[in-house]
């Protein structure tokens, strides 16, 4: 279990998502930890493939190779 305190206008403002959509705070909490959580793995990845010496490669370069894009 996980407890955290957010600054008064981002609770406010989660408030009123959780009253418009009816999910609830828990519901954005994980959601969000989840995505930063992703984000930050790819990032790890990256820096590791950097300090490996291997090349970068641009989005459309990687959506081509897998095959998302012709």
């Amino acid at each position: 279990m996980i407890s955290l305190r957010l600054p008064k206008d981002a609770d406010e403002q989660l408030t009123k998502l959780v009253k418009k959509t009816g999910k609830s705070k828990s519901y954005y909490a994980r959601q969000a930890l989840l995505g930063f959580l992703q984000d930050k793995e790819d990032h790890e990845i990256a820096l590791t493939r950097m300090k490996k010496g291997r090349p970068a490669i641009s989005l459309d370069e990687a959506e081509k190779r897998l095959g998302l894009k012709s």
